[in-house]
């Protein structure tokens, strides 16, 4: 497997290593020594799977008492993958990152606890798995509007597909600060 680092500290884009033949293909989708080895040794309590149609985006999400980091992966179809530095304190404070995931390029991205993590459906659909290092918990949900203008993201669309939830998410400049992560608090 190839490990890149991310434009964004903690952030690592995983290539799996693939294994081909006339049958299809074989991949590990995590082993647990051998990201280890590459510095990504967490335990993921829970797996979720998403279906989206074109269009559609879902995020930009974070938990502030119980953070997830992410291990981030589209089965089948194309998403663009954002992360979002929201930690004040931070020097890399409202800078992102974009990666393209797909089911036939088969990266993964991890996302560590603090960041906004949000993507956009750029295929007919897509089925994005992903791991998180803690549980889910209701009433810790937060988010960042995904089109911010303060965050500057270059989407390739201006329009989305939106829950009611994510279509009322504030801007970054109107979170009061008590409500975002902080960069001194990161494992």
């Amino acid at each position: 497997m190839k490990v890149v680092p991310g434009a964004l500290p903690g952030v690592v884009l995983i290539e799996p290593r693939l294994f081909p033949d006339q049958r299809g293909y074989f991949l590990e989708t995590y082993q647990a020594r051998r990201y280890a080895e590459h510095g990504l040794a967490m335990p993921f309590v829970q797996d979720n799977l998403s279906f989206s149609r074109r269009g559609v985006v879902r995020g930009l999400h974070y938990q502030l008492r119980q953070p997830q980091g992410k291990l981030v992966m589209a089965l089948d179809g194309e998403i663009l993958d954002a992360v979002v530095d929201i930690r004040p304190d931070s020097p890399t404070f409202k800078q992102w990152t974009l990666n393209t995931l797909s089911g036939s390029n088969h990266r993964q991205l991890y996302v560590p606890p603090g960041y906004a993590h949000g993507f956009l459906v750029l295929s007919d659909t897509a089925t994005v798995l992903y791991k998180v290092t803690d549980f889910y918990q209701p009433g810790d949900e937060y988010g960042v509007l995904w089109n911010d203008p303060d965050l500057g993201i270059p989407w390739p669309q201006a329009e989305a597909i939106l829950s009611a939830k994510d279509a009322a998410l504030p801007r970054l400049g109107d979170i009061p600060a008590a409500l975002l992560p902080t960069w001194a608090a990161a494992p």
